[in-house]
């Protein structure tokens, strides 16, 4: 009986799955999509309200029966958690290496609780006045569950408060000004600011005729030429983009004639839409 050539059947062997290992090659297997960031006024809010915020790992949790948890929401139960500190990202106080700390979680639809061991996790906090393991929760929102991007924009907003140079907390409106050009459709449009610390912010717009409008913010008693509106999802556009009255309220443009009070709303109304929604 004759026999095939090792390398004559090696050879067949090879094209007979050449077209399955193509089609393999060209379709690997799908990678799972990074999670995006949570909206940026929604994690500053949380650092802004959050005295403590720390990353830990869930050690244990173990739910709390209905008549030792006051207040509890329809379909939530109250979990009494132990955690293991990894990193406090924010606090004035130093954490023990392990925490406890209560927190309100949905029930799934067979009414039990969430497995939360093993989980890492983000937590906004309150120090516990005489007792230095334990902390409470903001609220809510104060236990967040941890990833790569949450994390990254957390630190990111962490820094930018404490930076020098972090721009002031927005208060109000302070006073304002316009000034008509000399030719139809030309103007300018003051805003000043009040802050928390009392530190100058203003916004000023420009329009000219047959030009789109311009605006800037500054942060000092002088309006440099070069000033620019701020870039989205910085700390300065969270202040102004989420802090900003809906409208400039009366007494701001009283010494105004009619015409210009409305020329500067028009104004504070394009900063306003330029900034965009503050999501949280």
């Amino acid at each position: 009986m004759s026999r095939v050539p090792a390398l004559a059947f090696l050879t067949a062997f090879t094209a007979l799955f050449a077209p399955l290992s193509a089609v393999l090659g060209q379709n690997p297997p799908l990678a799972t999509a990074p999670v995006p960031p949570p909206p940026y006024a929604f994690v500053a809010d949380l650092l802004r309200t959050s005295p403590s915020v720390i990353d830990a790992v869930v050690r244990s949790a173990g739910g709390l029966k209905p008549a030792e948890s006051p207040g509890l929401a329809p379909g939530f139960v109250r979990l009494d958690v132990t955690a293991d500190v990894l990193a406090q990202i924010r606090g004035s106080e130093s954490l023990p290496a392990r925490i406890n700390y209560l927190v309100d979680v949905p029930l799934d639809a067979r009414g039990r609780p969430p497995k939360l061991k093993g989980q890492r996790v983000l937590l906004f906090a309150v120090p516990v006045a005489g007792k230095p393991d334990q902390v409470q929760l903001i609220g809510k929102r104060g236990q967040q569950a941890w990833t790569p991007s949450f994390d990254a924009r957390l630190r990111e907003i962490a820094r930018a408060l404490v930076a020098p140079d972090a721009p002031p907390e927005i208060t109000g409106i302070g006073n304002v000004f316009h000034v008509p050009g000399s030719l139809p459709g030309e103007g300018e449009t003051q805003i000043f600011l009040t802050t928390k610390d009392s530190r100058p912010v203003s916004l000023s717009v420009l329009r000219r005729p047959g030009e789109q409008p311009r605006w800037a913010v500054a942060l000092s008693e002088i309006v440099d030429d070069a000033a620019a509106p701020p870039a989205r999802d910085t700390l300065l556009w969270y202040r102004l983009a989420c802090f900003l009255p809906p409208a400039l309220p009366d007494r701001a443009v009283q010494t105004l004639g009619a015409p210009d009070a409305a020329a500067a709303r028009e104004d504070y109304a394009l900063v306003l839409k330029q900034l965009g929604r503050c999501e949280r």
